[in-house]
């Protein structure tokens, strides 16, 4: 079964056991390991409840002259029934544990595909730190029940009926006492269970929330570090982490409580049974072997029984992290292709619009981006977008890239909407440049190559010579090979900053896309980099997001904008004679011009 019909079958979960469904449809998918563990579980647990009756043969005739001929035959057989147990729970444990690892597997990859295609407004409403937190803290949970706790507790569950069973068929007085018992253990292991499962997921939530906390500072560290809040932030981690700790203190008491209260009812009720059963003994009812097998017996029964309430515990626990695991699954993206897309006009000549769009953020409904936002963008033309900070200069080319759908509206290319187009498709015809540098923690080839993993080295090393990068990689270390850390922490700003054009370059789309591209630059850098930038714009549409107005005197129009709406458009020496907001900016940057 695919992962998308595993998110189709299923409802986002209700915080009940029933959540482990999710876990049993990626199970599945394996029967034949699936089948050898339940065959090895079955074996294993059978072999324990005929253990006693071994030690019952050796008890009763192994131990009289008349039988002392015989002994070897009884301690054989009993070798034997021990082999099989000891094999058969080798194997079972085999076949468990490689279960849980892959299954863990199928479902980490299954949530990590998920999320990447999710829109932007996802991460908008759910802490990144959480979903983290899901992705590996939940997931290690449900590896170790499908790895182990759910085998035990099938184990445990047969030698609890199979045992219970045989009990009442070697001796239904004796079995009569301990029945007593077991209605008043299971009714107390679902009712505490109830609160331990609650607590579970409270637990669980704290855990997130103090991954989340520390994903935070350590991104912001340099904040952190230079305002010298540390000891601060150590001590708003730290009572989140006390938080955390006391709701695990309190589920482990109640977890606590409830193996004592168990232990309790099912060792008394054993003692008990010992106590009638050495008196059927004395008068001659049973063989000192079979009072001694009974209470083999019912003690594997009761400590059956005392770890599927302790099991159940975790199986609580799981469904509380297979729930959360599921939500990601379940979550939809606003954000997908329609039934039957359509196709951009062969080959794409970049001809942009935007008609009177009117657009939103979700974490924002009622403070619009764009107000009837009109535009349109000619083939090969190269357009500034500048203004204050919030004029929605960024949104633009976020509704362009199509991270977000326009609220009223719509944006086409080349004639086509997008709406009506697959994203994966037509996001190949754009080239991006952001203003937050991503840098991956891998080698400046491998980063630059991201804009078109087929690339050959000597497309890479070219792509860095036109983006005035090649010279400081060469310098590196391991040159193109060089490790940059994770978010490129080796690399200056304006280093990361060249990377990301590189890599734009790389891809050589028909539509260009720059949010600041060259901010981090210091002046030399930068005029090499415009140099290589002018040349790549030639015979491409191209939108550039400047607040530093220098870098867009000589576009082919500049658009001002301000709280979402056009205000002006034109070259700069038009804008500057017309007055306005672009020539108070012209003025800040330039003087009086």
């Amino acid at each position: 079964m695919s992962d998308t019909a595993i998110r189709q079958e299923h409802e986002p979960p209700k915080g009940r056991l029933t959540n482990l469904r999710t876990l049993w449809l990626y199970i599945r998918r394996y029967p034949l390991e699936l089948s050898l563990a339940g065959f090895f579980l079955i074996i294993s647990a059978v072999t324990v409840l005929i253990v006693p009756t071994a030690i019952q043969s050796i008890v009763d005739k192994g131990f009289t002259r008349a039988e002392a001929g015989a002994i070897e035959d009884h301690f054989f057989l009993f070798v034997i029934i021990v082999t099989v147990l000891a094999a058969a729970t080798a194997l079972r444990f085999f076949f468990v544990t490689w279960l849980g690892e892959r299954v863990v597997a199928d479902i980490r990859k299954a949530v990590y595909e998920r999320l990447i295609s999710l829109s932007p407004e996802f991460f908008e409403t759910n802490s990144p730190g959480e979903i983290v937190s899901r992705l590996t803290a939940d997931t290690t949970l449900v590896q170790t029940i499908v790895g182990s706790s759910m085998s035990v507790w099938a184990r445990n569950f047969l030698i609890a009926i199979g045992g219970t069973v045989w009990l009442f068929v070697m001796n239904p007085k004796l079995m009569g006492l301990i029945a007593i018992v077991i209605p008043l253990v299971i009714a107390t292991a679902i009712i505490v269970g109830r609160r331990v499962r609650t607590l579970s997921r409270r637990s669980q939530d704290r855990v997130a929330d103090v991954g989340a906390k520390a994903n935070e500072s350590l991104a912001a560290l340099s904040i952190v570090q230079a305002f010298t809040r540390e000891s601060a932030e150590a001590e708003r981690f730290g009572a989140q982490v006390d938080a955390a700790f006391s709701v695990a203190r309190l589920r482990i008491m109640v977890r606590a409580a409830l193996t004592g209260l168990l232990i309790f009812m099912i060792f008394g009720a054993i003692a008990l049974v010992m106590y009638q059963g050495a008196q059927d003994v004395i008068a001659g009812k049973m063989t000192p072997g079979e009072i001694l097998a009974f209470i083999m017996r019912a003690v594997f029964v009761a400590g059956a029984f005392g770890a599927l309430s302790e099991i159940y515990s975790d199986l609580q626990r799981a469904a509380g992290a297979a729930g959360r695991l599921a939500e990601l699954l379940s979550a939809e993206s606003r954000i997908k292709a329609p039934a039957k897309p359509k196709a951009l006009p062969q080959p794409v000549t970049g001809n942009i619009r935007f008609d009177d769009v009117t657009f939103a953020y979700p974490s924002k409904p009622g403070q619009a981006a764009l107000t009837d936002f009109t535009l349109h963008v000619r083939p090969g033309e190269t357009v500034a977008l500048v203004g204050p900070s919030g004029a929605g200069k960024s949104t633009v080319l976020q509704l362009l890239l199509r991270f977000y759908d326009p609220d009223n509206g719509h944006v086409t290319i080349d004639g086509t909407n997008i709406a009506d187009t697959d994203p994966t498709q037509f996001r190949r015809t754009l080239s991006f440049v952001p203003q937050d540098t991503i840098i991956f923690a891998d080698s400046v080839a491998e980063n630059i190559r991201y804009g078109r993993l087929e690339a050959t080295r000597d497309e890479v090393v070219d792509a860095a010579k036109a983006a005035a990068a090649h010279d400081f990689i060469e310098a590196s270390p391991d040159g193109f090979d060089t490790f940059l850390g994770e978010r490129g922490t080796r690399l200056s700003g304006g280093q990361r900053q060249r990377i990301a054009i590189a890599r734009a370059l790389l891809r050589d789309a028909p539509i260009l896309l720059l949010d600041e591209a060259t901010s981090a630059l210091d002046a030399e850098s930068e005029q090499k980099v415009q140099q290589a930038l002018t040349r790549l714009m030639k015979g491409r549409t191209t939108l550039v997001i400047a607040h530093r107005l220098a870098t867009v005197k000589s576009v082919d129009r500049i658009v001002v904008m301000d709280q979402g709406r056009i205000v002006a458009e034109g070259r700069h020496d038009e804008l500057v004679r017309q007055g306005g907001l672009y020539k108070r900016l012209a003025d800040l940057q330039f003087g009086d011009v």
